[in-house]
């Protein structure tokens, strides 16, 4: 098996993080590169729940929320990425299933792997790893985080 590229969605949670050690291990015995992916939701439908809380709200929000990941991605390949032979980190906006898919196809990847659930993971197998599994064209590796993890505090 080749093994050239691995994706790994993040949300940065605690629950996400549980995927490091596969990332990293799996990324050194085939000396594959790694995408970080963190993609932020898309908030355009919610602007009316606010009243005054218009375009430009929304549009510094989302700045401000795409900056915070890109910070928090550096950082974790700063702290935690040393061992990894090549990795890159994409931000990007939209759902996030369907941005893994779609970043799946576009950059090649040859593996997946995500945990279970993430920062809403209210049951054990949330719902963008259930699609992502569900349409995935390549391998996707799904790791479950430990029982005592709520998914909150996260990678830093």
């Amino acid at each position: 098996m080749k093994m050239r590229k691995i994706l790994w969605p993040t949300d940065l949670s605690k629950s996400s993080s549980a995927a490091l050690s596969y990332v990293l291990d799996l990324a050194g015995k085939f000396d594959a590169e790694v995408l970080l992916l963190y993609v932020v939701e898309d908030m355009s439908g919610h602007e009316p729940w606010y009243g005054e809380w218009g375009r430009k709200h929304l549009e510094t929000f989302h700045q401000w929320i795409v900056k915070e990941a890109e910070d928090r991605l550096d950082a974790l390949c700063r702290e935690h990425l040393q061992g990894c032979p090549r990795f890159r980190r994409l931000v990007l906006g939209g759902d996030p299933a369907k941005k893994i898919l779609e970043t799946m196809d576009a950059e090649g990847v040859d593996l997946v792997v995500l945990t279970s659930h993430g920062l809403k993971g209210h049951f054990p197998f949330g719902s963008v790893a259930e699609r992502v599994v569900r349409n995935a064209t390549k391998p996707v590796l799904v790791v479950r985080p430990h029982a005592s993890g709520n998914g909150r505090g996260g990678l830093s």
